[in-house]
């Protein structure tokens, strides 16, 4: 698909720092997008990597994603998340290669901030969801076709020069040398900030060993105060 045209978008853009394999950092952007389509706010999202297979040194396990994403979708029901249903031998052993893609996008050539932003909401979608590999690259292709902004072409080329690696790890190293709390945090340009807004949970256990995540309080008017927070500083 080759990017279309559209006027540029000139109001605020929120900085959020997350890993698409992070149901709560998912969940958070699914919250502000759904909330921005009900009123029809214009949102524009500068997607910064906090790959956490970097910072554990290994794959995100299954068993704490699939944890985290039973509360969350018991909760959100009209998300249609659901556990992984694919064979297990393709869940994605790394999430590297759809970030590195979302950063990629960000070139004007392949879809901007604007082609980005729509990128990482149908990777979420796609691995939620429908349980599709994004780990691999021509999953991801095929994921970008469904981009209205990207130009699945140029993507495919910016990712075959390795286009987004170094973004992904530069922000890997920014994220190390703290004030970035976790997957997710959010930045507005007014100064505001949150990390993991719209709920407070706690392990019952060490996850590794079997705990499971317990949502102690949701704050459900959050995207809704951010976003016109957001309008306010247009």
């Amino acid at each position: 698909m080759s990017a279309s045209t559209s006027e540029p978008f000139r109001g605020p853009v929120l900085t959020v720092w997350s890993d698409i394999g992070c149901p709560w950092g998912t969940l958070a952007l699914c919250t502000l997008r759904a909330e921005a389509r009900r009123t029809g706010t214009e949102l524009l999202v500068d997607h910064r990597a906090f790959p956490l297979e970097l910072f554990n040194r290994q794959p995100t396990p299954k068993r704490i994603v699939d944890a985290e994403t039973v509360v969350i979708a018991a909760a959100r029901p009209e998300l249609g998340w659901r556990l992984w249903s694919a064979p297990d031998s393709s869940y994605p052993s790394t999430l590297l290669p759809a970030l590195e893609a979302v950063q990629a996008a960000k070139d004007p050539a392949v879809g901007g901030l604007i082609g980005s932003d729509e990128l990482d909401a149908a990777l979420r979608h796609a691995f939620y969801v429908d349980s599709r590999c994004i780990a691999v690259h021509a999953e991801i292709l095929t994921v970008a076709e469904e981009c209205p902004h990207i130009d699945t072409a140029a993507l495919e080329e910016a990712l075959a020069s390795g286009a987004g690696r170094r973004a992904v790890y530069d922000q890997w190293r920014t994220a190390r040398g703290g004030g970035i709390q976790g997957s997710p945090h959010l930045f507005a340009p007014d100064g505001w900030e949150a990390h993991n807004p719209g709920v407070e949970f706690r392990w019952t256990a060490d996850p590794t060993d079997g705990g499971l995540p317990q949502v102690l309080r949701w704050h459900p008017r959050w995207a809704a105060d951010l976003l016109s927070r957001l309008q306010d500083s247009r």
